[in-house]
């Protein structure tokens, strides 16, 4: 049988998603109607990678999205503003993201911020006409708005007490 917890989080998240997918797919659609669709993902992917059991939970795990999108996203479009889209380049791209992290003492974000690079970088060889810095600009925001709707989903949200492993994210 379905616990009441369990229909609580299968809700929220699925709320989040909705609600970070329509939101980043109209921002997008403001800014540049081609990659719409991949605003609307990126928003939900960000909704729902930041939903944690606690609040104070939500709050760190948004850091990290939002700073290692950032890493990524100003990484990315660096280069893309001096070369074109190669696999190559993405590769080399991550290697310098995960390194930045490393060296500026916040490894626990380069997970987020590899993942910002393949996404920008994809999307510069899927829609050529997206500038280097409007579709980094357009990822940092999507991913802003998915966070921002997961951590107001938490703080509203009435749940549960918080566990006792303050780590424990809601979809384990």
């Amino acid at each position: 049988m379905m616990s009441y917890n369990a229909l609580r989080i299968a809700i929220m998240v699925a709320l989040v998603a909705l609600a970070s997918y329509i939101v980043g797919f109209y921002t997008t659609g403001l800014f540049h109607g081609a990659t719409a669709g991949i605003g609307g993902l990126w928003s939900a992917i960000s909704g729902i990678v930041v939903l944690q059991a606690t609040r104070h939970a939500a709050w760190s795990s948004a850091s990290l999205r939002v700073l290692g999108t950032a890493i990524g996203s100003i990484i990315s479009a660096a280069y893309l503003t001096v070369l074109p889209f190669s696999p190559y380049g993405m590769a080399a791209s991550i290697f310098a993201t995960v390194l930045l992290c490393h060296v500026v003492r916040i490894p626990d974000h380069a997970r987020l911020a590899s993942i910002t690079v393949a996404v920008i970088m994809v999307t510069a060889s899927l829609n050529p006409t997206i500038t280097p810095i409007l579709n980094a600009a357009l990822r940092f925001s999507e991913s802003c708005i998915g966070t921002a709707l997961a951590v107001f989903a938490v703080l509203l949200w009435p749940g549960e007490k918080a566990p006792l492993n303050t780590d424990q994210t809601l979809l384990r």
